[in-house]
């Protein structure tokens, strides 16, 4: 897999989250009653930015759980016992009943790891409203799933990649394209 092109940079991810974040607050009239929660595992840090950002701008805090989809992703049966994904569980310290979660991901590509998220946050409880925010979305939907917050869309090809790269787990803040060989 070759790089084509950097795509965001740390200002840029930075700028996309503070609107993410923004927007959040405008679309709920507030913060009470929102979560977020960050998909494992770029969404958990990106979940934990968009919670710092609002809390400047708001002057609260707002809660902040990990949820780890790997058992609900829907192609576990297509891969061979050496693929076998390692389950780390999820983490998310607060009733989730009657409030607005707002899933938290890096990338929105076909829609189905949402649908695995949203099924995951289902087995846990029972939220008034599910919301999505994307750091980036890159189209090629198989589900009718939408972000309600983005911070880039990119539009790609199927010979694409995004990749997002957060300090928290690889030293650099970036987004790069990619051309699958």
């Amino acid at each position: 897999m070759s790089q084509k092109a950097l795509l965001l940079d740390e200002s840029a991810i930075r700028r996309g989250l503070t609107r993410i974040a923004h927007e959040i607050i405008e679309n709920n009239k507030g913060i009470q009653d929102c979560i977020l929660v960050g998909i494992k595992t770029r969404g958990i840090y990106l979940a934990k930015r968009l919670s710092e950002r609002i809390e400047q701008i708001e002057g609260s805090s707002i809660g902040v759980g990990e949820l780890d989809i790997t058992l609900y992703r829907d192609d576990l049966t297509t891969k061979t016992s050496d693929q076998q994904p390692v389950v780390n569980g999820s983490n998310i310290p607060f009733e989730i009943d009657d409030k607005t979660v707002i899933i938290v991901d890096d990338v929105l590509y076909t829609g189905r790891t949402v649908r695995a998220a949203m099924d995951a946050l289902m087995d846990i409880g029972r939220p008034s409203q599910i919301q999505l925010a994307a750091l980036v979305d890159r189209g090629h939907r198989e589900l009718p799933i939408r972000a309600d917050y983005v911070g880039k869309n990119i539009p790609t090809s199927s010979l694409e990649k995004i990749v997002v790269e957060l300090k928290e787990v690889d030293e650099l803040d970036q987004v790069t394209i990619h051309e699958k060989t």
